[in-house]
């Protein structure tokens, strides 16, 4: 499994990382820090979402935002069956 916590801003301390602007544009291999500036610029936060690649893959995101949905998804239900459990206690 993936680790616990996502990095995100100066927390990521790789020298490079893949970027991934906020349109969700693939922008390349850039400098951690210009990518930093970058997400500084727009008002948002750089966030790694892939730390296993190579080099790391980061977005341009809002993190308050990506987090929300994140945890929405996880409290969905995984598979059909479920899904037909919660909506025959519903009904």
């Amino acid at each position: 499994k993936g680790q616990a916590f996502t990095r995100l801003n100066r927390d990521i301390r790789v020298p490079q990382v893949r970027l991934i602007d906020q349109d969700g544009s693939q922008v390349g291999i850039v400098e951690t820090r210009e990518a930093l500036q970058m997400a500084e610029t727009a008002d948002l936060d750089l966030v790694e979402v892939a730390p296993e690649a190579k080099p790391p893959v980061c977005r341009i995101i809002d993190y308050g935002k990506y987090n929300y949905e994140k945890e929405k998804k996880l409290k969905e239900p995984k598979n059909f069956k479920q899904k037909v459990k919660i909506f025959q206690h519903i009904n």
